[in-house]
């Protein structure tokens, strides 16, 4: 069924019903051939606007919009073409880098940045900002040069660097971090099917963000999130999980723009899929629509429209477009993907239109897109008005969004102190887990939860939250999110929250299916997402019974090899706090905290605030020797009760509990000469896990290098030495 707005865009495009079948919208250069005879200028054309003759007379106010729209038409023309030139400059002085795309899409480049998004390249943090995310990461001089263009500060030189070191231009695109701050930049991208999922997290913040602080009075939040994604990120089984989550949401502020070239890199597209993309998108929820992609005007308008659509269903664009438009030797092929189209640069350039001079902007494209500033400059000084006004009216939620956005939290130290003592009784980390989390959702109002269909058994769900998304008990200020059995779709979408700059977010599955999602914990740690937290219960052997394919033991070290990722293995509830704590107000990167199933005693020999202070420097003395010191045990997690055991009648030894090697390696030598002097070298470690990880700190580890087996959880970890009295008799068997 068609909405009024589809009849509005069918009928003023003079297309027919027969059309628009189950909602798709298809546009054909026939379809549009009257907008391409008014605006007189088609997308890969230089020529001057054409006149036509035999058409009715129109009206001197008519005649000054259809030439507006003429001159807006042929800016957009050339700025495309410049950009092809820019790109093809970049990636031959390079001698890397992938072609196809930004030849390709230019189009839709033009269309975004001169057209239909609203940003600020001035204010490139400005919370309403439309977000665009170029999901076939490949393709980065696409970005590149439309931020040229579009006025940001990526200078022509950075464009002249590209792919070099230390350029602000890396062969893909990567969030501001430590190592690249480039402006315009909102998504790390590169692995295929990531970025179009990140987009979703986007989508879900900007909803969240909507329906939390819009008033009936003022609109802060009404942006769209674009991603352009290819044929890759589509084969690519992530992309599916999040458009399920998508349309299930009724997420109709996220737009995907589909480059469909119908090439991959070893073959053409047919030889490996020949599914109808568009059914699966309907089927899945979405509004589709499928085009022309080299029309400037259909593009344009395609892009209006699906804007426009506020009818619950996401949109999908499919493009149809040519890979390397432009370079006749490699147009079509996948040749064009990579950098094999070098050699023909001048030749393409030329037939293009572009003069001699390489990394050339004309004049027209500058000022057309300082045209374009003024516009949307105009749209966001709109926007501070209001914002001034609805902050007036709501001071507490504009402190609280503006604590948000600036990533503003209670110290670590002071927040470890406003959580109360968790108490003596042995208990489930993962259960302490819920206990605290409650707590944190009070001092961090920023914070929500999520997990791929186990919040009974991860006990991460915030009371009181309510559920995010649409029908049923859910809405949009809903804290707590159902991802469904989707653990990679959870991770995309908990990094594209982290992106979008409001919420801090946590999802949460079994640790032995954490390697589903591993592929976007290392994008959040080379992306430096500080906002973003991984909660992974059923840590061990200990799980028991449902055996060896849900008993991880290897997984944690797994995590523990990845750069800038902090992995919290708690011993108890205590230090559970501290790993919260942590995962809250870490800047800098994400945390995995490794949770049990089974209970584990507490060391209450020791007070709660000196472990959870001991906790937030990853590593600490857990007992210390009643006498001279010739012995170090280090244990982490469920291991530390019995390493507190075994050293209970041993005057000389020293337990230290690590819960975080991470965090303990980032502490000054001082300290850690405090907790592991190097004058005793008789070290042993022990952990339900892999052993070799160990061998840093400790000459013997105590460790589970095999799979494990299906019995009770206490049984297991007796058989495989997970025990007071096999650690004692290790311990005896040292020098």
């Amino acid at each position: 069924m068609l909405t009024p707005m589809n009849s509005q865009y069918l009928a003023s495009r003079s297309l027919s019903c027969q059309t628009l079948l189950n909602c798709t919208m298809k546009f054909s250069t026939l379809v549009v051939a009257a907008a391409a005879i008014a605006a007189g200028v088609e997308g890969f054309s230089t020529a001057a606007p054409r006149a036509f003759g035999g058409v009715r007379q129109a009206t001197p106010l008519k005649m000054a919009e259809t030439a507006t729209e003429v001159d807006k038409m042929a800016a957009l023309a050339t700025s495309a073409n410049e950009a092809r030139g820019l790109a093809m400059d970049s990636i031959a002085a390079a001698h890397s880098g992938h072609m196809g795309l930004p030849l390709g899409c230019a189009e839709i480049g033009a269309v975004l940045y001169g057209s239909q998004m609203q940003y600020n390249p001035k204010d490139t943090q400005w919370m309403n900002r439309d977000r665009f995310i170029l999901s076939a990461g490949h393709g980065s001089m696409f970005l590149y040069s439309w931020l040229n263009l579009a006025g940001f500060d990526l200078s022509i030189e950075e464009l002249k660097n590209f792919r070099q070191h230390h350029s602000q231009t890396p062969g893909h695109p990567e969030f501001p971090n430590s190592e690249h701050t480039t402006p315009g930049i909102e998504c790390t991208t590169g692995p295929l099917g990531a970025g179009v999922s990140n987009a979703v997290g986007f989508a879900v913040s900007e909803k969240m963000a909507a329906a939390k602080y819009n008033t009936d009075d003022h609109t802060i939040f009404d942006h769209h999130i674009f991603a352009l994604a290819g044929d890759g990120c589509f084969q690519e089984g992530v992309s599916s999980e999040s458009a399920c989550f998508a349309a299930q949401e009724k997420l109709d502020n996220l737009i995907i723009l589909y480059d469909s070239n119908e090439v991959t890199l070893d073959k053409m597209a047919e030889y490996t899929q020949s599914e109808d993309i568009i059914k699966r998108y309907e089927a899945y929820g979405f509004e589709t629509y499928e085009i022309d992609g080299h029309d400037l005007a259909v593009v344009e308008e395609t892009i209006a429209a699906a804007k426009a659509s506020n009818n619950g269903k996401p949109k999908f664009i499919k493009c149809n477009t040519i890979i390397g438009k432009g370079m006749e030797e490699t147009e079509g092929t996948n040749a064009a993907h990579g950098e094999a189209g070098v050699p023909y640069v001048d030749k393409a350039r030329a037939s293009i239109g572009l003069p001699e001079e390489k990394w050339y902007v004309s004049e027209g494209t500058r000022d057309f897109f300082a045209g374009v500033q003024e516009k949307n400059g105009k749209i966001y000084d709109e926007w501070q008005s209001t914002y001034a006004a609805w902050k007036e009216a709501n001071p507490d939620m504009a402190k609280e969004l503006e604590d948000a956005v600036a990533d503003n939290v209670m110290p670590a130290g002071e927040m470890i102190k406003a959580i109360p003592e968790m108490g003596g009784d042995a208990e489930a980390t993962r259960v302490s887990g819920f206990k605290i989390i409650q707590e944190i959702a009070k001092l961090v109002p920023n914070y929500i939860s999520g997990s791929a269909d186990l919040h009974g058994s991860t006990r991460n769900y915030i009371n009181d939250g309510g559920n995010f998304g649409a029908g049923f008990d859910k809405t949009y200020t809903g804290k707590n999110l159902y991802f469904g059995i989707r653990e990679h779709s959870m991770g995309t979408i908990l990094n594209g929250i982290a992106y979008h700059g409001i919420f801090k977010a946590s999802g949460s599955t079994f640790l032995v299916f954490v390697d589903y999602l591993r592929p976007t914990i290392r994008v959040a740690s080379l992306a430096e997402l500080g906002r973003v937290s991984y909660i992974l219960t059923h840590d061990s052997i200990g799980v028991g019974e449902d055996g060896p394919t849900h008993q991880p033991v290897e997984t944690v070290s797994g995590l523990r090899v990845i750069p800038n990722l902090d992995v919290y293995r708690p011993a108890d509830a205590e230090e559970t706090v501290a790993a919260y704590v942590s995962s809250v107000t870490r800047e800098d990167g994400p945390t995995a905290l490794i949770l049990s199933r089974q209970n584990l005693d507490q060391n209450t020999d020791m007070p709660a605030m000196e472990r959870r202070e001991g906790a937030l420097k990853g590593a600490y003395v857990a007992k210390k020797e009643t006498a001279d010191l010739d012995l170090i045990i280090i244990a982490t997690g469920s291991e530390v009760q019995h390493a507190l055991a075994a050293a209970k009648d041993m005057p000389g030894a020293r337990v230290v509990s690590m819960p975080c090697m991470e965090l303990y390696e980032r502490q000054s030598d001082d300290y850690k000469e405090t907790v592991l002097p190097s004058t005793c070298t008789k070290r042993i470690a022990m952990e339900a896990g892999v052993s070799a990880p160990w061998y840093k700190y400790a000459s013997k580890v105590v460790g589970v290098d095999r799979f494990g087996f299906s019995a009770p959880g206490d049984i297991v970890m007796k058989e495989l030495g997970m025990s007071a009295e096999n650690l004692a008799s290790e311990i005896a068997t040292m020098n």
